[in-house]
């Protein structure tokens, strides 16, 4: 099996330190301009899931809450607990992003980094402040980084602890770390190591989101504090999967994603040739897409989806440089997905990049 997975290797291009300096500037400028486009405060929504323990009752999605659960005590359940927590995560993000830009050994790879920040993905990464799925791609640097040291272990029980915070983790990172796993490891060394997280998210799905009547206790708990929660976010934890399908689409989730899916699918079969390698990268891209049938946030799965093919692109180009004709492949699949829309939460919109006001309408003549 490793085997089957492993590429052509071709010597990594180093570039002159003209184009060093070059991607570092584009590197510095797509990080602000991603910044200016969508930084905001967290919102309730993403404060008030960050606030559920599992000493509250709370079966999933409890990790941070139960590590933040001392400051909530000696604060008094204050906002400012919450969002300097969700700021953190962001900067401990940004700051490993920035790492593995300087690392990489190819331009092609810090191409891919500065492309996903110019498009909507990085002002979306702002946006999202306080959400888990920043706890998750951090979690997921750090066992990929684990696994190259050779760290099995800790790279597995990393990803134990994406589940605990989240459980789309499932169908999110632990998909990408599974992909990584099979470029390194024998077939089932690489189970054995995916095994405790995959098995962990499962046993989580299959128990009750929470226990009888922790909600409602929790519910006052946050109101006596007089935090800012949102009740359809504590909400969710009565919620059966049955009764969410009856609040929203799952139809229009799907055609919502589906071009991205189109996009990310024909690039990668354009940037590598059909083979066992290529069908297991694709299912690792595309599994975020089944989160249109457990909810109906089709922007951020949309974000999650091209991170996804992001990542993917990057551990599986290795070492290697893009030749120019495929370069240019992943300029043009990276441009036609910066068309596709990528709405904000709670009213929000991106930022319009201009010093002169609103665009006059198409036809305008003074």
């Amino acid at each position: 099996m490793t085997a089957l997975l492993e590429e052509r290797r071709v010597p990594a291009t180093i570039g002159t330190r003209g184009v060093q300096r070059m991607t570092t500037v584009l590197f510095v400028a797509a990080v602000l301009l991603a910044a200016y486009t969508g930084f905001r405060l967290p919102g309730d929504w993403a404060v008030t899931l960050e606030s559920v323990s599992l000493t509250d009752g709370f079966h999933r999605r409890f990790l941070i809450g139960t590590l933040l659960r001392p400051f909530a005590l000696v604060f008094g359940y204050d906002y400012w607990v919450y969002a300097i927590a969700g700021f953190l995560v962001l900067g401990l993000l940004l700051a490993v992003l920035t790492v593995v830009f300087f690392r990489a050994r190819t331009i092609s790879k810090q191409f891919l980094v500065i492309g996903w920040l110019l498009m909507p993905t990085g002002g979306f990464l702002f946006h999202e402040v306080g959400y888990f799925d920043q706890v998750l791609y951090l979690l997921l640097f750090g066992a990929l980084c684990a696994l190259n040291r050779g760290r099995l272990v800790l790279a597995g029980g990393l990803m134990v602890a994406s589940v605990l915070t989240h459980e789309i983790a499932l169908l999110t990172v632990i998909p990408v770390f599974g992909f990584a796993l099979l470029r390194k490891l024998p077939f089932r060394k690489a189970c054995a190591v995916l095994l405790p997280s995959a098995g962990t998210g499962l046993v989580l799905l299959a128990l009750p989101a929470a226990a009888p009547g922790a909600v409602q206790r929790f519910q006052q708990v946050l109101a006596d504090a007089r935090f800012p929660f949102r009740d359809d976010a504590i909400g969710l934890f009565n919620r059966s999967q049955a009764e969410s399908w009856g609040v929203y689409s799952i139809t229009d989730v799907l055609l919502y994603l589906l071009p991205i899916v189109v996009v990310v699918v024909a690039g990668f079969l354009l940037l590598h040739r059909p083979s066992l390698s290529a069908l297991l990268s694709l299912a690792a891209i595309l599994t975020p897409a089944l989160l249109a049938f457990g909810g109906w946030d089709e922007a951020r799965w949309g974000f999650l989806l091209i991170t996804g093919f992001v990542m993917v692109l990057w551990i599986q180009l290795g070492d290697r440089e893009l030749g120019l004709p495929r370069f240019g492949a992943l300029a043009a699949i990276l441009l036609i997905l910066a068309q596709l829309p990528m709405p904000y939460f709670d009213g929000f919109q991106p930022r319009e990049v201009t010093l002169v006001g609103t665009p006059h309408a198409v036809g305008a003549f003074r």
